[in-house]
């Protein structure tokens, strides 16, 4: 039991031992500097300051790949895109298409600094609980109906994923085979209803638990975090880093 308590503390990142405040802006000012940047060594630096916060954070480099393949799968349409649409010569003949040499570094441009914002906002946020996140959020001054939405959505939408799977099985065990004819749209029709339908009566049902307990419109935002040294040191640093960044770029 003591061996287990003790690798579960070695395993604790630095970033962990940060204030949810302090990592939620710092990835919002680094995406906004990242965002900005043209050059293209820089964009390679940040992407290489990604992986170091990936490796603090203690993130399995097998878990960044495959979020990231998501990400890059996206970013393959606008090397198709863009040098095809992107009327600005010089242009590469490729058999009878002409690719535009602009819009093609506009590609690699976007899929530098996405690939670069990504990499920073996995580490900082993607560690953080859903109620940790929203209560950070409401700290920081966010609306507290935008608050409510977010921490709403995150408990309700993985019910309503179950409640679809169970009526997608009801369906299945009646001999339901999806075609391309009027039964089947109709069938998704009643589906989509049916959903809407629980979801409205499980919605009245938690409305009505919630003022039993005494709901008054806001959630009560506890947490024991408090700024420390660590999280000037990190606003700091973040501050500097973004800064120096954007100025060696207009350099």
């Amino acid at each position: 039991m003591a061996t287990d308590t003790i690798d579960a503390a070695a395993r604790v990142s630095p970033l962990d031992r940060l204030d949810t405040r302090t990592r939620v802006i710092a990835a919002v000012a680094l995406v906004l500097a990242l965002v900005s940047l043209r050059s293209w060594t820089l964009l390679g630096a940040a992407i290489l300051l990604g992986i170091l916060l990936t490796t603090l954070a203690s993130i399995p480099a097998r878990q960044t790949i495959r979020r990231l393949l998501h990400v890059e799968g996206f970013l393959l349409i606008l090397f198709v895109a863009l040098p095809l649409t992107t009327r600005l010569p010089p242009f590469i003949a490729i058999g009878p298409v002409g690719l535009s040499v602009p819009g093609l570094e506009r590609a690699v441009t976007l899929a530098l600094r996405i690939t670069a914002a990504a990499l920073v906002v996995l580490p900082l946020i993607s560690g953080l609980t859903p109620i940790r996140l929203g209560h950070a959020l409401g700290r920081l001054g966010l609306p507290s109906r935008l608050v409510q939405v977010f921490l709403f959505s995150i408990r309700y939408i993985e019910l309503l994923r179950a409640e679809a799977r169970r009526l997608h099985d009801a369906m299945r065990l009646r001999g339901f085979v999806p075609a391309t004819d009027l039964h089947t749209l109709r069938s998704y029709g009643h589906f989509i209803g049916q959903l809407l339908v629980r979801a409205v009566e499980r919605a009245e049902r938690v409305n009505e638990a919630m003022r039993c307990r005494g709901f008054a419109g806001r959630f009560p935002l506890v947490t024991l975090e408090r700024f420390g040294a660590a999280d000037i040191a990190a606003a700091g640093l973040t501050i500097v880093l973004a800064g120096a960044l954007l100025l060696m770029d207009r350099l």
